[in-house]
């Protein structure tokens, strides 16, 4: 199991942490995600065999954040 963690822009609340969490949290192989909006930080665990990191900031993006 990997970890990473990935700089975002945009999270203003909760309920922002909440969309990047499951929409990591969705992709196949990803085991645990939490976003913190203060931190603006998601810290994720991971398989490297079957999601990349990619595909981690591709889910990000498709919910209307960017990458710092």
């Amino acid at each position: 199991m990997a970890q990473t963690q990935i700089n975002i822009d945009g999270m203003h609340c909760h309920a922002c942490e909440m969309r990047i969490q499951v929409a990591l949290e969705d992709l196949e192989g990803v085991s645990k995600a939490e976003a913190n909006h203060e931190s603006g930080l998601a810290e994720v665990e991971y398989d490297e065999s079957k999601v990349s990191l990619d595909d981690m900031k591709k889910a990000i993006e498709d919910e209307g954040f960017k990458l710092a």
